[in-house]
């Protein structure tokens, strides 16, 4: 069964691109419907987080919901129509990376799960080894 696998994560010097709160859901559910529990989750585990990044999925009601219930910025990243080829675009890459390193997890390459909460727990699984290798990982000389 495919699903939708939503994601915040933080970039700041001292989480180092961490994951915040996931949500795996099923693929009739769709991402807008599925941001509003995840982001609730989000502003009642992280309080200090005031700005989330989203893909142009999330346009419409959900960002001025996000300001008037959650008190978050939603900002939508879009692709203009004038944009030809490959493009990146500002904090997009931060996602597709995100999804890169999952990929390296086995389990994950696959949708072997039959759960979204089993997933959901895979998800976890494959970014605690991620974040714990780079948490370990000697800090060069002169990098932040």
């Amino acid at each position: 069964m495919p699903r939708t696998v939503l994601m915040v994560s933080s970039r700041s010097s001292t989480t180092r691109c961490l994951l915040l709160v996931v949500a795996v859901t099923a693929a009739n559910i769709g991402d807008r419907d599925a941001a509003t529990g995840l982001l609730t989750r989000l502003r009642r585990l992280h309080r200090d987080i005031t700005l989330v990044w989203a893909d142009g999925g999330y346009t419409g009601g959900l960002v001025d919901w996000c300001r008037d219930k959650l008190a978050l910025t939603l900002e939508i990243v879009k692709r203009t129509d004038d944009m030809t080829g490959s493009v990146v675009l500002p904090r997009r890459w931060v996602a597709e990376r995100t999804f890169a390193w999952l990929m390296h997890s086995r389990r994950l390459a696959r949708d072997y799960e039959t759960l979204p909460a089993s997933n959901e727990a895979m998800v976890r699984w494959s970014m605690v080894t991620r974040m714990s290798r780079r948490l370990a990982r000697p800090q060069a000389v002169g990098r932040r």
